[in-house]
């Protein structure tokens, strides 16, 4: 579960980089460490947690409430455009959380989405070694900074790979478990599909991501910033404007179910989620 809120943006990835001219093989040797630690923590990690996440985008400003079980995660806004819901919004989010437990068909679509991303953190996070030049920009008594430019020797095998190694940017290392701390990025050029009649991605789009340790050996993510332009299946205008703080991170109880993870949320108080 680390990786997979990492891999719902990598693809789309704040700060412009000059090009590296040449691979720096302790760097790069670094961030196949990184990568390879990244993997294995993913595989290994079954923690299920709940917290409050503040999501953002033209349009839309929200606070919600989110509780992860093995069944599934149930999400209820408890703030809209920095104000308490009506009684009838909180209704309406009570209904919604009835329906989707209700629903085998809708928690299969959640699961879905759910592996299919993490398919897409795995194949990201193995090709980064190779998809970039890498070198040490600064180095600290904690943290390690590698900046990263597109390699142009190396062959994307899919568009989401052709944007994503379009990137630059840096990445900052826990040098003591060799964790990923924070990854920033722009799209240093246009990248078109079908000669740009399919699609094109606008250079200067950017995206961050921020991680913490939120329990030993633990690292989730806590801020997404999503800030990229461009045209797709000929006149189709796409914005993906998105930032995501996440905070207030509690263990779900292993026991926890669903259906009693949506009773929890319905029988709390907004303002007593929105204080945890």
């Amino acid at each position: 579960m680390g990786t997979r809120s990492i891999a719902a943006v990598a693809a789309l990835i704040v700060f412009a980089l000059p090009a590296l001219s040449q691979q720096d093989t302790a760097a790069q040797n670094l961030a196949r460490k990184v990568m390879q630690t990244e993997l294995e923590a993913d595989r290994n990690d079954q923690t299920r947690w709940q917290y409050r996440s503040h999501y953002q985008k033209p349009g839309e400003d929200a606070l919600f409430y989110v509780i992860e079980t093995d069944g599934g995660a149930v999400k209820k806004k408890i703030r809209t455009d920095g104000r308490p819901l009506t009684p009838a919004e909180l209704a309406e989010e009570d209904r919604k959380i009835t329906e989707f437990v209700a629903s085998p068909s809708e928690q299969e679509k959640q699961r879905k989405s759910s592996r299919e991303d993490d398919k897409r953190a795995a194949d990201m996070l193995r090709m980064m070694p190779d998809a970039f030049y890498w070198s040490i920009k600064s180095e600290g008594p904690e943290t390690v900074t590698l900046a990263f430019a597109p390699n142009p020797n190396f062959t994307p095998p899919s568009m989401e790979a052709r944007v994503f190694a379009a990137m630059s940017g840096e990445i900052v290392v826990d040098k003591a478990q060799h964790r990923l701390k924070l990854m920033h990025g722009s799209l240093t050029n246009d990248v078109t599909f079908g000669w740009g009649l399919f699609g094109r991605m606008r250079k200067g789009g950017t995206f961050s991501v921020e991680r913490k340790e939120v329990k030993p050996g633990v690292w989730l993510i806590v801020e997404t910033h999503i800030h990229i332009e461009g045209k797709a299946l000929l006149f189709k205008t796409i914005s993906e404007q998105e930032d995501e703080v996440k905070s207030g991170f509690r263990l779900t109880p292993d026991a926890m179910t669903l259906q009693e993870a949506a009773a929890e949320l319905k029988s709390q108080p907004p303002d007593t989620l929105a204080r945890r």
